[in-house]
């Protein structure tokens, strides 16, 4: 399969991954087994590294989860900058994502997943703050979610007003 086709084959998995290998090959122009092959080959190079849910969990009642994004000051190390510091914070299971930040006061950006505002504080003075390179951090709790990858998670009342002019 060409780059091009290759391409649209990752963007309509990523925008819906129960797509069928067959319903991909119509839109595409492709055989079934060729989109298969080609999924299966980027599977195996980590091009493809996980089919999520997008989950709404403000419509789930019990939801036992306080989320937050912590903005974290580093001192970059010699000949390793930032990454060595990032990939000792990416071994936690409570951390979801860290990015490298450009054009902030601070240097990493990491989302976090906690049972209570308790276990996110204890992870960031007990374990976030005590690293090597760690300067300062800056936590931020995460109170609704409009928005998340794309999808719109509220659900817009209709406005009934009508419209008045002088």
């Amino acid at each position: 399969m060409d780059r091009l086709k290759q391409r649209e084959l990752l963007h309509l998995l990523e925008e819906d991954s129960r797509m069928s290998a067959e319903q991909i090959g119509k839109m595409i122009g492709e055989p079934t087994e060729v989109v298969e092959q080609t999924i299966t080959a980027l599977e195996a190079e980590k091009v493809i590294v996980k089919y999520p849910a997008l989950v709404n969990w403000e419509r789930v009642d019990d939801h036992p989860y306080v989320n937050a994004m912590i903005d974290v000051k580093v001192t970059p190390k010699r000949d390793v900058g930032f990454d060595e510091v990032a990939e000792r914070i990416c071994r936690f299971p409570e951390v979801k994502a860290v990015y490298l930040m450009s054009g902030a006061s601070y240097d990493l950006s990491i989302i976090l997943e906690g049972k209570t505002m308790k276990e996110v504080a204890t992870f960031v003075s007990q374990k976030l703050s005590t690293l090597d390179s760690v300067v300062s951090t800056a936590t931020h709790f995460i109170l609704k979610r409009y928005k998340h990858d794309g999808i719109e998670l509220e659900d817009r009342d209709e406005d009934h007003r009508m419209v008045v002019t002088p």
